[in-house]
């Protein structure tokens, strides 16, 4: 028997699916407002998903500066979440668990990027190959690749390698986080952040660099109270902070022009510690003829190389 406000006799209508988010916690974010995912279906093999979800038509930091088009970052942290989601939604990874993300590679078509009169809804396809059916993932560095559709037209690939960590296993290794080992001089170091126009930015709260007496090195100085590259809680850098700050170094490197990370490929090899001075430093530069560039960018911590990363794609007017 169906029920009423009156509990007799009056059936209520059947509500239609509607749409929504995916759980907030399964992509590790804190705002439902900053999650880009809205639903999975799993194919038979257990190794392939099929995800949609929407980006807003204006962002506060995923919109290109004159804001008529999505930022290319805005992909990579879509494939992020994705790879996130599945993990925990369809392997059955428990929350809690943490993902240490050893590469990640974003290739996009900038014209499929433009906003529209409506929200971008898109399709996004990912391959699982290291996963094992029946929900079982291997305890080796995964792989996971990514295939993103706007209106069945392909706008961006790429893939990513990524570890899962459980709580005992992490705490142990974070028990020597702050331990650190002498630090070479560095170069001088400007009193302010640079300046959003000489990074590929438009406000100064989301610059994460800061000019030091080196042409060609900058210390990255993100306000960890940022909204966005900040979401959540983290006792490390995220991994889109210092994919941003490669992007800004090879902005700063081409200044007054500015460098439209087109196509990113980055690789992590520690965690990058919040108590320690990371460095960003540019190692090489290819400028085209055909009005792209390729730069390619290195963060240095405690002496050691902490992430690697290539950026390339048209060179604009900043």
């Amino acid at each position: 028997m169906s029920l009423s406000a009156s509990g007799i006799g009056i059936g209520l209508p059947v509500l239609p699916r509607l749409t929504t988010t995916v759980p907030k916690e399964y992509v590790h974010r804190a705002s439902l407002a900053e999650v880009f995912l809205t639903g999975c279906t799993a194919q038979d093999d257990g190794q392939r998903f099929s995800l949609t979800g929407q980006w807003p038509r204006a962002h506060t930091f995923f919109n290109s500066a004159d804001g008529s088009s999505h930022d290319p970052l805005q992909a990579a942290e879509t494939f992020r979440q994705a790879g996130m989601f599945v993990t925990h939604a369809e392997h059955g990874v428990p929350l809690g668990h943490h993902f240490v993300l050893w590469s990640l590679s974003c290739h996009t078509d900038l014209e499929r990027l433009r906003i529209a009169s409506r929200p971008t809804d898109f399709q996004l396809a990912v391959a699982c190959p290291d996963s094992a059916p029946g929900g079982r993932t291997s305890a080796r560095r995964m792989g996971i690749g990514f295939t993103l559709r706007r209106d069945g037209v392909p706008v961006a690939h790429g893939e990513g390698r990524y570890s899962i960590v459980t709580p005992p296993v992490y705490a142990r290794l974070r028990a020597g986080q702050g331990k650190k080992k002498a630090v070479p001089v560095g170069p001088a170091v400007a009193a302010e952040p640079m300046r959003p126009a000489a990074v590929g930015r438009t406000s100064p709260a989301d610059v994460v660099l800061t000019a030091t007496d080196a042409p060609d090195r900058w210390l990255l100085t993100p306000d960890l109270d940022h909204p966005i590259l900040f979401d959540h809680g983290g006792d490390h850098l995220p991994g889109m902070v210092l994919m941003e700050g490669a992007r800004q170094a090879a902005c700063a490197m081409l200044a007054p022009r500015a460098l439209i990370p087109a196509s990113t490929s980055t690789s992590f090899n520690r965690y990058v510690e919040l108590d320690s001075p990371c460095w960003v430093d540019v190692t090489g530069m290819t400028a085209r003829g055909d009005g792209t560039a390729t730069v390619d960018v290195v963060g240095v911590q405690d002496g050691e190389v902490v992430f690697t990363s290539t950026v390339s794609g048209p060179v604009v007017q900043a």
